[in-house]
């Protein structure tokens, strides 16, 4: 069975049937496939077991995962996960059968062929071409929090892009931030940001004496602070009473507390503007 995983180490991880066959027998073809050490994806079309199985489908279109499938192998968060695996084959690459797939046609990186997979930034400005503006963003913050990338890459690469989804792309690069907290959090900024409401920066830390905090978003100079909750809970008496504390402090240190659940900030995001805006009006004009 050696030689049926040398073939398709050799071949990018996907090979024919007759491939295989030429570069070992079909007696070791038939082996590999009984203990699981290769599966067939479509006709005719082998790859080795224990891949990501949207990795699996790529393959299977000679082509990488891209889009919401790459964001989900990444561990980027989307409010939707994809009901079939996004997979971008080279333009010129005519349709083939295979298993059920959204398809798109675009240049292929060579450094993203191993693993099947388009980088992370590729990940991100993907997602920014075919996802409205606040998730996109909440993917982009995330990428920034949880892998090497950096800010000035995704400015680079979006700079460089052409074709549809370019100017959104080039927004999300532009405002995506690494301390970002959570989906929610990046998503209700992404809210502010459409309203034109600016100032607000993720992860601000208040401190007042011995007192230090963090807040989700805040403006420092209108000392608001906004807390996207999402359905997290009190795990018990200690937790509430150190969660009515930092209210209390922050309270005290002169900062208004507005606090916005998920369903709000996804369902009603017109009323929360209005709220923030408000309310910030109120803080401005009494300084």
């Amino acid at each position: 069975m050696e030689a049926v995983t040398q073939v398709l180490a050799r071949n990018g991880g996907l090979a024919t049937f007759g491939e295989l066959v030429a570069g070992s027998s079909r007696r070791a073809v038939a082996k590999a496939v009984k203990f699981g050490v290769i599966e067939r994806v479509a006709r005719g079309i082998y790859v080795r077991s224990g891949l990501f199985a949207a990795q699996r489908v790529a393959i299977a279109y000679d082509g990488v995962l891209s889009h919401l499938s790459a964001a989900e192998y990444w561990g980027l968060p989307l409010l939707t996960p994809p009901e079939l695996p996004h997979v971008t084959v080279p333009p010129n690459r005519h349709s083939r059968p295979g298993p059920p797939a959204v398809l798109h046609w675009a240049e292929i990186d060579p450094g993203d062929i191993p693993g099947r997979t388009t980088s992370v930034t590729r990940t991100v400005l993907d997602c920014a071409r075919i996802l409205p503006f606040a998730e996109a963003l909440a993917v982009a913050d995330a990428a920034l929090a949880r892998t090497s990338i950096h800010r000035s890459d995704l400015v680079a690469a979006a700079t460089r892009m052409r074709g549809p989804g370019t100017p959104n792309a080039r927004r999300i690069a532009g405002v995506a931030h690494a301390w970002a907290g959570s989906f929610l959090e990046s998503v209700l900024r992404a809210v502010l940001l459409d309203a034109g409401i600016e100032g607000f920066e993720p992860q601000v830390v208040v401190e007042a004496g011995p007192f230090r905090a963090r807040v989700d978003l805040g403006h420092r100079q209108a000392r608001l602070a906004i807390e996207a909750d999402g359905y997290q809970f009190h795990g018990g008496r200690s937790e509430f009473a150190a969660d009515c504390r930092r209210y209390d402090e922050l309270v005290a240190a002169g900062w208004l507390v507005l606090r916005f659940t998920y369903e709000q900030v996804l369902s009603n995001p017109d009323w929360v503007v209005a709220t923030i805006r408000r309310a910030l009006a109120q803080r401005l004009a009494g300084m």
